[in-house]
């Protein structure tokens, strides 16, 4: 529960402070504008700005770079929506009905709902970080590798069927990621797929593998249109239409809470993050819809759960930090760091002597939220300038920009080779029937599910009856049998009327 007296003095710590109010609106600035740039993540974000706050004081200092990773947070979905590329890999979903809303002309609306899933999700993350602090770092150190596995394959599964003609196509789809996710060395030491190739060692590149799935082969698609929005009626950028995308997410609280949820306890695992949290809550989303057919082609429903589930996972992982002093992830291994450039140690000694300091980082994060749906807003406007550029110009600028960005994240050839590679089987996916989006899915989840269940196994000392100790996979691994069960039904169902109806 909350203590008073160091709520009091956090608020008074706070309101005497004026410099841990100044690097706010610059913190969520810097998060939005690196956040909508293709290829860099928050963590990245974060690392570069990191050497400025060594000449600032403590509180000021965790305060701007929280602004940083919230800014960034909602940063990643505005490419996501307009040209369909994430800014981060936290923003994946947001790509599945969000550039089909743009498409129809509804990037307004996609945008509005996406900075208020946003800044509602963090602002929900915070309260449960605020009251739960302590029972979840004690409730996340009970997850071990067998959960973890169970979780990523239920993702996996769930994401399936994403966006796809049948049920079997969706799977097929998600193997074939999972397969590219586990080409490299493994934890144990095994070499698999590399072919030889020597930058293959440490994996396929994800994010150059990710933009050439989702972006680059979809603007292969666009060769012969003129614009992202056809109607020239509808390329119109409105503040009013821009705040309705806002009140949607207000009509849709069980999505938003559901994604919420999901995105609080999941970026309070160690090692999963947003990345993982955003693809569950669409996956969930999806699953529960009365109409799933519509998701993919310009739902409001699956932006919400998107970006509700990837912003407040910024919580989740700060509970995690803050309670335990282990990083939920890049962007709070960041925060560590600077939290060691300041002579502080994070973990269950700093809850005990610096509560006030704690609640004063929660409660910032409050006010951060509201601030990002005012510069947010604004920043929205200026870059939804995008859907009136022609294609003929905004085609080969983004996959330059694409390009320039695989090499400097890779520092080599390897990058830019790898988007070219995976851009042509991404078309030829689409063109195909099989959905890009779960050939990402397993990509994301391979890694971690191989490295878990390695993990499990050694555990097990080799007997696979050991997993019976753990009631919590087992039952995950149950609900994703039912839910599969379940998507498999309604594929036989939507065969049948087909047939009947010719």
């Amino acid at each position: 529960m909350i203590d008073t007296t160091a709520f009091g003095a956090a608020v008074a710590l706070l309101a005497g402070s004026l410099d841990a109010w100044i690097w706010v609106v610059p913190g969520l600035l810097i998060g939005l504008l690196f956040g909508a740039l293709p290829g860099i993540s928050v963590s990245m974000a974060m690392a570069l700005v990191l050497p400025a706050t060594l000449y600032m004081e403590f509180l000021p200092a965790i305060i701007f770079l929280t602004s940083v990773y919230t800014g960034a947070g909602f940063g990643g979905s505005i490419p996501a929506v307009l040209i369909n590329i994430p800014g981060t890999s936290s923003a994946v979903a947001t790509t599945f009905d969000g550039y089909p809303m743009a498409r129809q002309g509804k990037h307004n609306e996609a945008l509005g709902a996406a900075l208020f899933a946003s800044c509602i999700g963090v602002l929900i993350s915070y309260i449960v970080l605020l009251l739960l602090v302590q029972p979840m770092a004690e409730i996340v150190l009970r997850i071990g590798p067998y959960e973890m596995a169970a979780i990523g394959i239920w993702g996996m599964v769930l994401l399936g069927s994403i966006g796809a003609s049948s049920v079997a196509k969706g799977l097929f789809a998600a193997g074939l990621g999972v397969l590219f996710g586990m080409v490299g060395m493994n934890t144990a030491g095994y070499m698999r797929g590399d072919m030889g190739i020597v930058w293959l060692l440490d994996g396929i590149p994800t994010i150059p593998a990710m933009v050439g799935l989702l972006a680059a082969s979809q603007l292969f698609a666009l060769v012969n249109a003129k614009f992202i929005v056809e109607s020239e009626a509808e390329r119109s950028i409105s503040l009013r239409r821009i705040l309705a995308g806002g009140a949607m997410v207000l009509r849709n609280p069980v999505t938003l809470l559901r994604g919420s949820a999901i995105g609080v306890f999941v970026g309070a695992v160690p090692g999963i993050g947003s990345s993982i949290a955003n693809l569950l809550s669409y996956g969930e989303t999806r699953r529960n819809a009365q109409d799933p057919e519509s998701f993919g082609k310009g739902d409001v429903r699956g932006v919400i759960a998107a970006e509700s589930a990837n912003s407040s996972s910024e919580g989740g992982s700060m509970a995690t930090m803050l309670a335990l002093g282990i990083p939920g992830g890049g962007a709070t291994a960041i925060l560590l760091a600077a939290f060691a450039m300041h002579n502080v140690v994070g973990g269950p000694r700093f809850m005990e002597e610096s509560r006030d300091v704690v609640y004063a980082i929660i409660l910032s994060n409050f006010a951060q939220a509201a601030i990002l749906v005012v510069v947010g807003t604004l920043f929205v406007y200026g870059a939804s300038t995008l859907v009136r550029l022609p294609l003929r110009y905004l085609i080969p600028s983004v996959l330059v920009m694409s390009t320039m960005g695989a090499f400097a994240i890779e520092g080599s050839i390897a990058g830019p080779i790898t988007l070219f590679v995976f851009a042509v089987l991404g078309w030829l996916l689409s063109r195909y029937g099989f959905p890009v989006a779960a050939v990402v899915v397993g990509l994301l989840l391979g890694r971690l599910i191989e490295t878990e269940m390695l993990r499990a196994w050694q555990l097990a000392g080799g007997d696979p009856w050991y997993v019976l100790n753990y009631p919590w996979a087992l039952a995950i691994v149950g609900l994703m049998l039912v839910s599969l069960g379940l998507s498999v039904r309604r594929d036989m169902r939507k065969r049948r009327l087909a047939a009947a109806r010719s």
